[in-house]
């Protein structure tokens, strides 16, 4: 099984995170790590669990490197049914409307392609004394279980549980 960590970053902020992330799943597994911009979703096939990392920018949008990601899984609508995810979000509640409004973009465009989503989604807060490497390291403690559990029970039910808010 193959462990992605995929990130779309504006300011360099997610990928310092995808980065602290990737080091945490180490310890267990044998993670990848790409910037959306530079990958092609045909290669999604081969990954059996994937973790994005992805900040919200303007409006509420995906960054500029995610958005030819997003856009491929919406033209082209590859069956990911084998891909379980997680997602960690970077965004700042002064935006309430669309606080981490990119990570649920990503979630949302994945669930309905079929993959399944895992673990609790992270919100980090700009806002707060809380540093997003440190946070989504702490986050990736909690999900690498979940990843043994994957490859452990691949092409079985893996639990799922609900995104919190």
């Amino acid at each position: 099984m193959s462990l992605l960590v995929l990130y779309g970053t504006e300011t360099g902020t997610a990928e310092l995170v995808a980065d602290a992330i990737a080091d945490v799943l180490s310890r267990d597994h044998a993670p990848s790590v790409y910037d959306m911009s530079d990958f092609d979703i045909g290669d999604l096939e081969d990954v059996g669990f994937l973790v994005t990392v992805c900040s919200t920018y303007g409006e509420g949008e995906v960054p500029s490197g995610a958005e030819p990601f997003i856009e491929a899984l919406t033209d082209e609508r590859p069956d990911l049914t084998h891909l379980t995810f997680a997602v960690f979000g970077l965004g700042d509640i002064i935006y309430e409307d669309t606080f981490n409004r990119g990570g649920e973009l990503i979630a949302e465009t994945l669930g309905d392609l079929g993959a399944t989503q895992v673990g609790e989604h992270a919100r980090h807060d700009n806002s707060s004394a809380i540093r997003p490497a440190r946070q989504g390291a702490e986050w990736a403690a909690t999900i690498s279980p979940l990843i043994t559990r994957h490859s452990v029970t691949a092409g079985r039910s893996v639990p799922v549980v609900t995104p919190l808010r």
